[in-house]
């Protein structure tokens, strides 16, 4: 389980790269060059997710997700310096719920 976490963070990274960069080049004027980290760290969230060891793209979709989600609020908090509400922390909780019931329900 551990194993499934770390690489489901390592997904939501990659992803959150690769939108940050044009996101940085597009709303606050960064360089154009951002673009080409930005296709590596996209091409690399589509890799790993194909590492994730479940049955069904939809399903690891889903599931990752939820984590998708504490990871996005940990990257507001930590690059954009803007702190979580106990909403977005509730929101992170029932997305990890989600994520927890359909990673470990029972397999045929």
């Amino acid at each position: 389980m551990l194993k499934t976490l770390l690489l489901f963070i390592a997904t939501a990274l990659a992803e959150i790269v690769g939108c940050y960069l044009p996101w940085l080049w597009l709303k606050h004027g960064k360089p154009l060059w951002l673009l080409l980290p930005a296709a590596v760290s996209l091409a690399l969230f589509a890799w790993l997710l194909t590492l994730h060891d479940t049955e069904g793209a939809g399903r690891v979709y889903a599931a990752y997700g939820g984590v998708y989600i504490g990871v996005a609020l940990a990257w507001l908090w930590a690059v954009d310096g803007i702190r979580p509400t106990p909403w977005d922390v509730a929101g992170v909780l029932v997305a990890l719920a989600g994520m927890a019931i359909i990673m470990l329900q029972p397999m045929k």
